[in-house]
């Protein structure tokens, strides 16, 4: 019986899905809250603490999920970081080596944090960068698609059930605190940071989107963070790597960055990240950037915008602040606190920082009172997230609350509605399905049974930043399970100018062509268009990008160009006369590209943000189902 219920829901969830997500019902805000409970343990907690300790509640630094041994020298490093600097908690992200993010399991995530909290004095807090939900560094998890696809669904419901959902899992292995939603306004297409992280460039369907998500989240017991204030959308640098400017003036910031703050503190959210960013309509001391102005972030967050919450600065490793603080890394952290922070992430030199606060505290410079109000704040939410009673999560629950079914299709079904049609000639779409299940077969080939060989019918060529990265791997297969003769290759800017005439070969003997742009902002990557001096997987100015213009020059008729998600890509080449976004390289983007190519789904995504030379914000051209595919549902 409990069989037959299940499939019932399931079947119902995948043929009606759109229906059954987007209703948006009440939602109890159940955590945090401060209670008089907690008021009383924080302040108690507080009064026991030493200098040195509560300057350490203050610090969070990085705790990187793999399995380690307690007496391995990397565990052994973390667990003296907490007793020598009385750590208050940690940002919990995963190795990297090079261009790959070396993605864990639940269960290393879930046994790390125990081992910490066994290690600390007191409950520490876990904090994530969950953009896209904990599948951005574990396994396992529910796969969600870049918050522009959010925008470009126009389903706030959708946002709303990505916090909860995101907030379960969390949970469940012990993260408390999710640094999103993103409140920037991706107004500037050249921005290389902000990009596909924002939900779009209006700020009213920003502040809708960020307010269900804290909502949300909320409910499942997550702390949420509205990012980068005061705004990072109209900016042209990445603050990972040097100072950007926003050169609004107040009226410009009113109307369009802070907005979606405001919506964002309205709706309880629980800290506000504060940018690197230089913003000289509010401040204008060259030597000040927002994280480290008392005008940015006392006078107008605090006191004009009325939050009370935690603020947390940015990343203070990043090249913005350590620049400007090259001769004495310890004093990014004087200021910043100074200028009205609570919470200092990530210190360039955590020794460095403890001792420059310390020293601050002692000389009167940062006075008791006003450190004391930051680390109750601190101590209140670590309570209102019931660390007092319980800092343990439960291992054995983990294959019941990590990418359940249901939250998959949820993930899935975003991307899908996501899918925005921007130019159609009506040559290329749909793809003709040429799979086994199209041809009556009822198993796939056997182990090492030769494949059939490549016709010349469709070509897809993939280009993104590294052809080692699993960009690409699932719309691979995604279009191979539908036509099997598909040619593929994989091309980046290093061998992009090697591979041209093969390609271009390729592509004039082909039927149709897929040319598939994967590009989307991380951390010190160079990624903007539109006239900015970065560059990217299709810069007209690289070997990559020329030699997508060379196949538009020759064949742009019979060409579909899919953004893999920076939308913008297309600016470069207005000619185009195909062109569909995903706004994202997530796997289920690649799912519904797939789908979308072949005409399984409807596409009826509205782009978020203006594209130039290319289209207003809302285009978005309307396709049905073709008719008869096995893959509609």
């Amino acid at each position: 019986m409990q069989r037959t219920l299940t499939t019932i829901l399931l079947c119902t969830l995948l043929t009606g899905g759109a229906l059954a997500i987007t209703r948006t019902a009440p939602v109890r805000k159940v955590s945090p809250k401060v209670s008089t409970k907690t008021s009383q343990w924080a302040s108690r907690t507080l009064n026991k603490l030493s200098l040195e300790e509560k300057v350490g509640q203050l610090l969070m630094v990085w705790a990187r999920v793999q399995f380690l041994n307690v007496d391995s020298p990397d565990y052994i490093q973390l667990r003296d970081t907490i007793r020598n600097y009385h750590i208050g908690g940690f940002g919990v992200t995963v190795p990297v080596d090079g261009p790959f993010l070396l993605r864990n399991q639940p269960y290393e995530a879930a046994a790390l944090t125990n081992q910490l909290q066994r290690d600390s004095k007191l409950p520490l807090i876990f904090a994530a960068d969950f953009e896209r939900g904990l599948s951005m560094r574990l396994f396992g998890a529910t796969v969600f698609p870049h918050a522009m696809a959010f925008g470009a669904s126009g389903k706030p419901g959708y946002a709303e059930e990505f916090g909860r959902i995101t907030a379960s899992e969390s949970r469940a292995i012990g993260i408390h605190w999710n640094f999103f939603p993103d409140a920037d306004v991706n107004s500037n297409p050249a921005n290389p940071i902000i990009n596909t992280r924002s939900f779009g460039e209006d700020p009213g369907n920003v502040s809708d989107l960020v307010t269900a998500y804290i909502r949300g989240a909320r409910a499942g017991g997550m702390m949420t963070t509205a990012k980068h204030f005061p705004g990072h959308g109209d900016t042209g640098t990445d603050s990972h790597l040097g100072v950007a400017q926003v050169n609004g003036d107040v009226a410009r910031l009113e109307s369009v960055e802070l907005p979606p703050f405001r919506a964002a503190i309205a709706a309880g959210v629980d800290s506000v990240m504060v940018a690197h960013v230089s913003v000289p309509a509010l401040d204008p001391d060259p030597n000040h950037v927002a994280t480290t102005s008392p005008a940015v972030v006392t006078d107008l967050l605090k006191k004009k915008l009325g939050f009370n919450g935690l603020v947390v600065t940015d990343a203070l490793d990043m090249g913005a602040l350590t620049r400007l603080y090259a001769a004495d890394p310890g004093r990014s952290c004087v200021d910043a606190f100074k200028a009205g922070s609570d919470v200092l992430l990530l210190p360039p030199d955590l020794g460095a920082c403890y001792q420059s606060m310390v020293a601050a505290i002692r000389s009167g410079e940062i006075s008791k009172p006003r450190l004391d109000a930051s680390v109750l704040k601190i101590l209140k939410a670590k309570a209102s997230l019931g660390l007092d009673r319980s800092r343990f999560v439960n291992l054995d629950a983990l294959p019941r609350k990590i990418g359940k079914p249901e939250n998959l299709i949820v993930g899935q079904q975003v991307a899908d509605d996501a899918v925005t049609l921007v130019r159609d000639n009506s040559h290329v779409l749909p793809l003709e399905n040429h799979g086994i299940e199209n041809h009556g077969t009822t198993a796939p080939p056997l182990p090492y049974q030769t494949l059939p060989q490549a016709t010349n019918d469709l070509l897809l060529v993939i280009f993104s930043d590294d052809v080692r990265l699993d960009m690409g791997r699932t719309l691979e297969r995604q279009i191979r399970q539908r036509s099997p003769e598909v040619r593929v290759i994989y091309v980046d800017s290093r061998f992009a100018a090697g591979m041209s005439e093969e390609i271009l070969e390729a592509a004039s003997q082909s039927g149709k062509i897929v040319l598939a742009v994967y590009s989307v902002p991380s951390a010190g990557k160079v990624m903007a268009v539109g006239g900015g001096t970065a560059k990217n997987a299709a810069d007209r100015e690289n070997a990559a990008g020329s030699l997508l213009a060379t196949i538009l020059e020759r064949a742009a008729a019979k060409t579909m160009v899919v953004a893999m998600g920076n939308p913008y890509i297309a600016t470069e080449f207005p000619a185009l006369q195909n062109y569909m976004c995903t706004f994202s390289s997530s796997t289920v983007s690649e799912v519904s590209a797939a789908k979308a190519l072949f005409g399984e789904i409807p596409i009826r995504g509205k782009l978020p943000v203006t594209i130039p030379n290319i289209a207003p914000r809302g285009t978005g051209l309307d396709r049905p189902v073709a008719g008869g595919s096995i893959h509609a549902h």
